[in-house]
């Protein structure tokens, strides 16, 4: 009789373990989604430096977060399609460094937090109320610019090309946030006295065409903002200034790592990594509209002087002294 008693307890103790982990959902992780407009290799090292941020927070991928990366591999018109797919997967953050990017986050949701990654100006995109109160759901960091830092990039090509008599820029018509830096430089070449030229890259489709107006129009200057579209195909724009012997002065200092002559851009990668601390914050339970936009910290001067000595020119020893990081050779600083 004891027997088929304490077989019976322990059966009833059996079934009501297994209807107990019958009502158990396995638990969640937070899921971020990345929306990013280069290629996996091209922002190779900046989503390393976001999901750095997020391992000295204490996040371990797959275990307490989780990362869902999209690229749109510098056509920027896969955006919209991108972001849908997040938001189908309904991660709990997107970050984005573009402002195709947020944009098409911010038409696919009106609640979900959108987290911006070292991205262009975003008052000027419409993003944000201010940067010290953005409201909404989006905040983060960006790396817009000030009138001053762009007065600075034109002055610092004039000095390095004291023959400057012609500038032209790349840039990406689309973005709101480089069409004002694109008329800020050409209040500073106007000031300086040189002729300005912008030249628009709007999809990767546009580059031969960019590459033939540049050939065409002669400057002996050129500027090249930064963008996914750039990223992509940074090799073939370092090698067209470098065929034409045309000094070029970049936004983003990988370009200089790559081959490019020099560089005056803010550090992205402590913009990345900065970015992870608002999605922290936000998976706790802060607000995005009360989080301020954080911008740059510091901008630093890349001089490459293999690529000078290919094109022919001489650094001014003024300009070398004030670089924060000088190649001379491959892998050689």
């Amino acid at each position: 009789m004891k027997t088929k008693i304490v077989a019976s307890l322990v059966m009833a103790l059996i079934m009501s373990s297994i209807q107990f982990a019958k009502g158990q959902e396995p638990k969640q992780i937070p899921k971020i989604g990345y929306l990013s407009g280069g290629s996996a290799s091209t922002s190779a090292v900046r989503v390393d430096a976001f999901r750095q941020g997020l391992r000295q927070l204490g996040y371990i991928e797959g275990q307490s977060i989780a990362v869902e990366l999209r690229y749109a591999n510098g056509n920027l018109d896969r955006m919209p399609d991108l972001a849908a797919e997040l938001i189908r997967l309904k991660v709990d953050v997107i970050v984005s460094g573009t402002e195709q990017g947020t944009r098409a986050a911010q038409q696919a949701t009106k609640s979900t937090p959108i987290v911006l990654a070292a991205s262009g100006d975003p008052v000027v995109s419409g993003f944000v109320a201010s940067l010290a109160r953005p409201g909404g759901n989006i905040t983060g960091t960006t790396s817009a610019t000030s009138s001053e830092t762009t007065r600075k990039l034109v002055e610092l090509i004039k000095e390095t090309v004291p023959k400057l008599s012609y500038l032209a820029a790349l840039s990406n018509p689309g973005n709101l946030s480089q069409r004002q830096v694109i008329k800020e430089i050409d209040e500073v070449a106007k000031a300086l006295n040189l002729k300005f030229k912008a030249v628009e890259l709007d999809r990767p489709a546009d580059l031969e065409n960019a590459f033939a107006v540049i050939t065409n129009e002669r400057p002996n200057g050129l500027i090249v903002l930064r963008s996914p579209i750039v990223a992509v195909n940074a090799k073939r724009i370092t090698e067209f200034a470098e065929k034409n012997r045309l000094p070029a002065i970049y936004g983003d200092s990988q370009m200089v790592e790559g081959g490019g002559l020099m560089s005056y851009a803010p550090d992205l990668l402590d913009l990345d990594r900065r970015t992870a601390v608002y999605v922290d914050k936000i998976l706790k339970g802060a607000k995005p509209g009360e989080l301020s936009v954080e911008g740059p910290k510091k901008f630093d001067i890349v001089i490459n002087l293999k690529a000078a000595q290919q094109i022919g020119l001489d650094i001014p020893p003024a300009v070398l002294k004030r670089a924060d990081k000088v190649i001379k050779s491959s892998g050689e600083n």
